[in-house]
């Protein structure tokens, strides 16, 4: 089902009708409804997938948690007559069984994201070093589809698990609300990858109609669906010409059209987001924020804290930390500190768990070498930023540049933007190769043209680049207004004539520039993630 389509709208509008007419107490079951209607719509075959991890993840938070309340309850009824050791070795033995579960369960649903992801490329691989042998290669004759929105639901439940692991979250009880927590259709193919405690609270609350919610909800869908049929489609024709094609252009076309993509990519997730952002506020249902003006950070860091938030708050929560805060880590930082001094046994550790990160970070991208590249490059900037701190921060002090300066933070900002552009098209034109190439030819090509076709040889009509200039205008304005306070809050207190001028200019992009764009252009871009 393409959320960009009328048929999209009448299933929003279905659920939204039949959420409200129900007993409240059962308006999740509408929504666990809703959601197994889209996931089939997208593939029938890929529900068992889906069921299997919500099974094995509810079977074994369970079990977790009654071993839990077991040793709890033991511990209790026996405080008088067991020793210390005894109780040490009891609380030892409980939480290996626990472990055993959690690893069971672990080990099954991320076996099953890495052979739909990786099994053709790790393939690639190993076929690459039979060749290099002289071995007979494996013929690749495997044929299957990966199930839709693999790698967010797998990795929010898996996030659920540790946390019932570590005790951080009750388990729940009722096997039809963790399906509908695994399988929540607005999130299921883009994310965001939500914490169970924050998610399951606004899924399985008792909602009342808003007409607030209804009314700053329908806004942001609009401003969703014009983000993604107005400006991320009608793009997308121009920024892939430019990347199958950059060597037959100038190197400051090609510089364009990679600045195009990252508008390009921007406006299509962030509208994937307002689109489902909206709709769940409709219904008084509060989704993580995946976006905070990432164009407007200082830094490769700063950035990654506000583009899809949640992914990187998952990479934090269960990869960083639990390998920063290892005995091992601390042991490293321990022993380096009083021979290499402060900075470096604080950041080394730091460093191993970022490059850790990151090789996963691209990884989930893609199964590709450019994917790992990127991500690596990616935490290469961190990483250097981190290291040299120290060395930029004494570099301030000499020239005098305080940080609050507007000169420098823009300096900052768009320097960040650049950076951040170059690093994205290392894995989007196609391979290491060709991403590498594109980035060659904007630094080796210096031919000049000298007319409006050789500038923009993608663009068919003026006005079109009229009508996505002034719209990326409109998105910078927005984000400015965002600093200060909600742009809906802004918009409440504006005249209403000018207010549905607003609605009517947007409605007519998406109809005269959006629909015509979209017939030819597929679905949205993270969603192949």
């Amino acid at each position: 089902m393409s959320i960009i389509s009328f048929t999209f709208l009448i299933f929003l509008f279905s659920v939204f009708v039949l959420y409200y007419l129900v007993p409240k107490r059962f308006q999740w079951v509408i929504l666990l409804a809703a959601s197994i209607v889209f996931y089939t719509a997208g593939g029938i075959q890929s529900l068992g997938f889906i069921l299997t991890t919500a099974t094995t993840v509810y079977i074994g938070a369970i079990a977790m948690q009654k071993l839990a309340e077991q040793q709890k309850q033991y511990l209790k009824e026996n405080k008088a007559v067991l020793s210390k050791e005894e109780k040490t070795a009891y609380k030892t033995k409980t939480k290996k069984k626990r472990k055993y579960w959690m690893l069971a369960v672990l080990l099954l649903n991320v076996g099953l994201l890495c052979f739909f992801k990786y099994f053709h490329f790790a393939l690639e691989q190993i076929n690459a070093i039979l060749h290099l042998t002289g071995a007979t290669e494996i013929q690749d004759t495997f044929q299957f589809i990966v199930p839709l929105g693999i790698s967010f639901y797998t990795f929010q439940a898996t996030g659920y698990l540790l946390n019932v692991y570590w005790e951080k979250t009750t388990a729940e009880k009722n096997y039809a609300k963790m399906v509908l927590f695994v399988s929540f259709f607005p999130q299921i193919t883009q994310g965001p990858i939500s914490e169970y405690d924050q998610l399951s609270a606004e899924l399985f609350a008792e909602h009342t109609f808003s007409y607030k919610n209804y009314s700053w909800g329908l806004q942001r869908l609009l401003w969703g669906f014009f983000k993604k049929m107005a400006i991320a489609n009608v793009l997308s024709p121009w920024v892939g010409d430019i990347f199958q094609n950059y060597g037959s252009y100038a190197g400051v076309t090609v510089l364009i059209g990679a600045f195009l993509y990252s508008i390009q990519i921007y406006a299509d997730f962030s509208g994937y987001m307002d689109i489902m952002c909206g709709f769940c506020e409709v219904l008084g249902i509060r989704l993580t924020e995946n976006f905070e003006r990432p164009y407007f950070s200082k830094s490769v860091a700063e950035y990654w804290r506000r583009w899809h938030m949640s992914l990187g708050a998952w990479f934090k929560n269960y990869i960083y930390f639990p390998i920063g805060m290892s005995t091992w880590s601390r042991k490293l930082a321990k022993t380096t500190r009083a021979k290499m001094g402060k900075h470096f046994a604080n950041t080394f550790p730091a460093t191993i768990a970022l490059l850790i990160v990151w090789t996963a970070t691209g990884m989930w991208h893609g199964a590709s070498w450019a994917y790992i590249s990127w991500g690596l490059v990616n935490g290469l900037f961190i990483i250097l930023g981190m290291w040299l701190e120290p060395v930029y921060e004494t570099c301030r002090n000499k020239l005098h540049l305080s940080s609050d300066i507007w000169a420098w933070r823009a300096f900052q900002t768009i320097r960040t933007f650049i950076l951040v552009t170059f690093i994205k098209v290392l894995p989007e034109v196609g391979t290491l190769k060709d991403g590498v190439g594109l980035l060659k030819r904007i630094f080796t090509n210096y031919t000049i043209p000298a007319t409006f076709s050789e500038w923009f040889p993608y663009v068919t009509a003026r006005n079109t680049l009229c009508m996505i200039a002034f719209s990326v205008v409109v998105m910078f304005v927005v984000s400015l207004i965002q600093r200060r306070q909600p742009v809906r809050q802004w918009m409440h207190r504006i005249p209403v004539v000018v207010r549905l001028g607003i609605y009517v200019v947007m409605f007519l992009g998406i109809v005269y520039y959006g629909i015509p764009a979209s017939m030819e252009v597929g679905g949205f871009m993270y969603a192949q993630f």
